[in-house]
């Protein structure tokens, strides 16, 4: 039983519901700064799985294949479409009184924790290592950030961040009963990079939840197919020549 995924996504359900019903009572100035926080949160996160980084090239050449895959293929525009219809549902459920931003930076708040949510490194590993070994404490520990991210981020975007928990729960729970095919294939050194992976797109995620630089995460997303197909390649055929 995916135990850890299903506390995951309760927890931005809760969150988001909490953020919708209280968001009013919380000044601008207030949301706009713990926004900081978390974006600066998400920095240190990633940063800190960069570093266990074994095999740089592989991860660089997953970042700008994937990247560019991701945005020939219009991934960002596909997911800010999704995120247009949940936000398009629930306006027919509840009005959204707290938000001040405009449309556009509306959809690109949503798709960022979209993405945060459902695409981390954490997330995914969390669900892998779950689904092999039985162990939830890394998707436990990642419900207790997503419960407060996503309650700070329905202060300004309202119930819909609640929804996310919809995609989320359907691609943690794959990637747990995927493991048990996945994870023999890996390595330490090829869970490692692709935690670095992982962490250049929280990194990137930092940026966009500051407002500091609009980085594609979206279309970032198929590095995280590749890294490990290249790290193990890099491993097995090209370090030995080096």
């Amino acid at each position: 039983m995916p135990t850890g995924v299903i506390i995951n996504s309760l927890s931005v359900v809760l969150g988001g519901l909490l953020g919708g019903l209280v968001g009013n009572k919380f000044s601008e100035n207030f949301k706009t700064q713990i926004n900081l926080i978390f974006g600066v949160c998400s920095m240190g996160m990633g940063i800190s799985s960069i570093g266990l980084m074994k095999y740089m090239p592989a991860v660089i050449f997953a970042l700008v294949i994937g990247t560019g895959i991701g945005l020939a293929l219009h991934i960002g525009d596909w997911i800010n479409k999704g995120g247009a219809l949940m936000q398009r549902s629930m306006a027919k459920l509840v009005s959204n009184g707290h938000s001040a931003f405009s449309q556009e930076d509306y959809l690109a708040s949503l798709l960022t924790i979209i993405v945060l949510f459902c695409a981390s490194g954490t997330g995914i590993y969390g669900s892998l290592e779950a689904g092999i070994t039985g162990d939830s404490t890394i998707l436990i520990s990642k419900s207790i950030l997503d419960f407060f991210t996503a309650a700070i981020f329905a202060c300004n975007l309202g119930y819909v961040v609640s929804l996310i928990a919809i995609p989320q729960f359907i691609i943690l729970s794959c990637l747990f009963y995927l493991a048990v095919f996945i994870m023999p294939l890996t390595t330490p050194d090829m869970i490692a990079d692709f935690k670095a992976c992982g962490g250049f797109l929280m990194l990137a995620t930092g940026f966009r939840i500051a407002r500091l630089r609009m980085f594609p995460i979206a279309d970032m997303i198929p590095a995280m197919v590749l890294v490990m197909p290249l790290s193990f390649i890099w491993i097995q055929f090209i370090l030995p020549f080096l």
